[in-house]
């Protein structure tokens, strides 16, 4: 059951459509290296869109009805957007889950040293990252600094042309015979993940003169002193800007495309619906790369809070109700897939793998091995789907991820599953996912958006 390539099929508006679509995408991603940027542009976004904040309904006392947008911030790093539709909400909602956190390097609490005549930041890794990928790189700052005094301080430095850059250095090959002969796994080790950031003295000092300097840029360009670090949230990201990828220019090519692909194509999706019939949801949530735990991850209770204060406002709140409209509810999981790469083709099973241009993917197991860890869709709702696909001439496809036994990976899917509703994965192949330049088809964000937004109409 090959899958058609989507390219063959476009005339002159989708493709117009499509290059559109590939360049807002393009600015969301350069805007939104972080869990942080991503909310704030996206909540932008939404209130262009004529969406309310949910606090301020509450203040407000106001009932909500049919055709009300609002959204959610769970601790700026985490979002819920609402669209009342016409039937009661007890009756589900049509929800899209995706999540905006994205392997990374993290800047540890006591993190500053000199060593040599060298300034270096110490981080820890966070998420599933091959670590020597990571090295002499050009790499970037982002994040907040919370002083003592409640001020915010945000931190954005290497990303315009005239700012200083970081990486991680690396040992010269000359000198790397024994490093060479280390498993992948070893090559570069995690406490050798530490961040390059200067190495001029501060004048007329002799004790640890370059970390001084550093100190001392600190204090003047961002009024920041060394403690301050123990209340920071600093990223260590790719710097530059996403691009076109291809002599064609048929892909895109940044960091954090996993899983911000389908975030964005989500929220567009919600966006651009003008009438539901059912209750529309797009859930962006943080953590999901180390097990979405936490207050901001999908499993806090932010989203079933939500949920409630949402009904509350409708006057439809009971604890009955509240599980009556979440076990009714249709949801897909947002999440990218692993696209076919020949290049590695032994690691794939060519007939259920996905594609580059074949359109939006559809998981309906993740998992490991024998399935473990996985949300398994029913036939019922898959069936469900490619008919909502079909009727809406969206280019769709099948996968798994890899061959049986050789890996296997997880999304939010499982979580939401508890509540007894109907869930599958779906979303955008990737190549090289989780490295820090990945790559993705413009036709595979095209068939997404417009999946998404047939589901939000259909489901």
């Amino acid at each position: 059951m090959e899958r058609k390539n989507a390219w063959k099929d476009y005339d002159k508006r989708e493709l117009k459509e499509l290059e559109k679509l590939s360049k807002e995408y393009r600015k969301f991603l350069d805007h939104g290296k972080t869990e942080r940027e991503c909310v704030k542009y996206i909540v932008e976004m939404a209130e262009e869109y004529g969406y309310q904040n949910i606090e301020e309904i509450k203040k407000s006392g106001k009932k909500l009805k049919t055709g009300d947008k609002v959204y959610a911030v769970n601790m700026k790093k985490a979002i819920a957007l609402f669209q009342l539709g016409k039937a009661s909400i007890t009756e589900g909602m049509n929800i899209l889950g995706a999540h905006i956190d994205s392997p990374r390097m993290d800047v540890k609490q006591n993190p500053l040293y000199e060593d040599t005549d060298f300034a270096y930041l110490d981080t820890h890794y966070y998420g599933g990252i091959k670590k020597y990928q990571w090295v002499t790189l050009p790499l970037s700052i982002h994040g907040v600094v919370a002083k003592k005094n409640g001020e915010m301080i945000e931190i954005s430095i290497g990303e315009g042309d005239k700012e200083p850059v970081f990486c991680v250095t690396d040992l010269l090959i000359h000198l790397a015979g024994e490093q060479m002969d280390k498993k992948a796994a070893k090559v570069v080790e995690g406490e050798q993940l530490d961040i390059l950031v200067g190495s001029r003295p501060l004048p007329k000092e002799e004790k640890e003169p370059v970390k001084k300097m550093i100190l001392s840029i600190l204090e003047k360009e961002y009024g920041m002193e060394e403690e301050d670090f123990l209340s920071a949230e600093l990223e260590i990201v790719p710097a530059g800007k996403a691009r076109d990828a291809g002599l064609d220019s048929s892909m895109v090519m940044a960091y954090g495309q996993d899983d911000r692909v389908c975030a964005y194509t989500s929220a567009v999706a919600i966006f651009e619906m003008n009438e539901l019939e059912r209750t529309g949801c797009c859930l962006l949530v943080d953590k999901e790369e180390i097990g979405s735990v936490g207050a901001t991850g999908m499993q806090s209770k932010f989203f079933e809070n939500t949920v409630a204060e949402l009904m509350e406002a409708m006057g439809k709140y009971s604890e009955l109700n509240l599980k009556r409209c979440l076990a009714a509810s249709y949801m897909l999981s947002s999440d990218v897939s692993a696209a076919y790469d020949p290049v590695y083709g032994s690691a794939f099973e060519k007939k259920n793998a996905a594609y580059f241009g074949r359109g939006v993917v559809f998981n309906k197991f993740t998992g490991a091995r024998g399935k473990s860890g996985s949300n398994d869709a029913n036939a019922e709702y898959i069936g469900k789907i490619r008919k909502i696909m079909d009727d809406n001439k969206v280019a769709f496809q099948t996968a798994e991820l890899g061959k049986v036994d050789i890996g296997g990976g997880g999304t939010i899917a499982y979580i939401l599953s508890l509540y007894g509703m109907n869930v599958i994965d779906s979303g955008v192949a990737v190549l090289n996912m989780h490295a820090p330049w990945e790559i993705t088809s413009k036709a595979d964000i095209y068939e997404a958006c417009k999946a998404y937004k047939a589901f939000l109409k259909d489901a």
